[in-house]
């Protein structure tokens, strides 16, 4: 979304009923609102154009592909070749997030695999790529608090 402009309460109300069901209609969320049609329709229009509305990956598990081990690499590259290296490391199908970061560690990149074999193999990959000059791998043994943003909608529609 353009760093100009924010949601405002009535799109977090918006945004927290699609949270809820991601399948509702419009003419459902004006109902549940207590909106007009027409004024969903146009914010939610607004806000998938502005990128408020991240992609429908998000919600698709890599342990539903097969993929049930998440790591973390972290990685000190050449900065120079930091376009490069982005572009390399987007060619590699396990790769799901990258980072880039401030302080000792330059990038952050979220991987999948299939089993600890395929980890090193990926870990390998990455390590290869062209500018990547150190990594480090630690394995995510569970994930204690799993991606949200219903409460900062609360927070936002709630106008504080």
């Amino acid at each position: 979304m353009n760093n100009q402009r924010t949601l405002d309460s009535t799109d977090a109300r918006i945004l927290l009923a699609l949270a809820a069901d991601p399948r509702a209609t419009v003419v459902a969320l004006a109902e549940q609102l207590g909106l007009s049609r027409n004024t969903v329709q146009a914010r939610v229009t607004r806000m998938e154009q502005g990128g408020a509305l991240g992609s429908f990956e998000r919600r698709i598990t890599p342990t539903a592909l097969g993929y049930p081990l998440t790591a973390f690499v972290t990685a000190q590259v050449n900065q120079h070749r930091l376009a490069e290296i982005s572009e390399a490391l987007a060619a590699v199908d396990e790769v799901v997030e990258v980072f880039g970061l401030s302080g000792e560690t330059d990038l952050l990149v979220r991987v999948v695999a299939a089993d600890a074999e395929d980890l090193y193999r990926i870990a390998g990959r990455i390590l290869a790529v062209p500018g990547i000059e150190r990594t480090a791998t630690a394995l995510a043994m569970r994930n204690l608090v799993p991606h949200r943003i219903t409460p900062l909608l609360r927070r936002a529609s709630d106008g504080k």
